[in-house]
């Protein structure tokens, strides 16, 4: 092989080295992200609390609260597909390593032995996405259950008040009649 070629397959290996930074950033940008939506889906569950706290002292505001808990519905269901087209960032980066692979494999051994290093390396970021990504999962999961959850109960407490101010009602009735 000749100095040249040795050269240009050295540069060649530069240009993918970069391109393969420059990939493994964006994974870390895409990965602050994910981190990111996990802390503001925490916030919303703290805020979830924070409701369920006051429909116990305050019974005009069930209607505004359950409508907060409709628009956090709705908001978990923003983050899911967020979530979701991180996910297809993250296949469309992997299908990108892959066609890296197949071009390194053809050239010589010692590329081969650095790609393997730079491939495991990403694959570990990628495990590391993805256990990101399953933790998130469970969280936007237990926060709906959670919210299904207040929902029967706020369902359940009026009822319960409805009931109360039906006796009340009746013994206001009885002691307006005996009087």
């Amino acid at each position: 092989m000749s100095q040249e070629s040795l050269d240009d397959l050295r540069y060649e290996l530069e240009l993918k080295n970069a391109e393969i930074d420059e990939l493994n950033m964006d994974l870390q940008e895409k990965i602050e992200e994910i981190n990111k939506l996990k802390l503001y889906s925490t916030k919303l569950k703290y805020e979830k609390k924070n409701l369920e706290d006051k429909l116990d002292t305050k019974i005009d505001y069930d209607k505004a609260r359950i409508k907060e808990l409709d628009d956090l519905s709705e908001k978990i269901k923003e983050k899911e597909l967020i979530i979701e087209d991180k996910q297809d960032q993250v296949k469309y980066l992997r299908s990108l390593i892959d066609d890296y692979k197949e071009q390194l494999n053809k050239n010589t051994e010692n590329l081969e032995v650095q790609l393997r290093k730079i491939t495991k390396t990403y694959e570990d970021l990628l495990k590391q996405k993805d256990a990101i990504i399953q933790k998130q999962d469970e969280e936007i999961s237990n926060l709906i259950k959670s919210k299904e959850e207040i929902i029967k109960s706020n369902k359940t407490n009026i009822i319960s008040l409805k009931l109360q101010n039906e006796k009340y009602q009746e013994i206001i009735d009885k002691f307006t009649k005996t009087n």
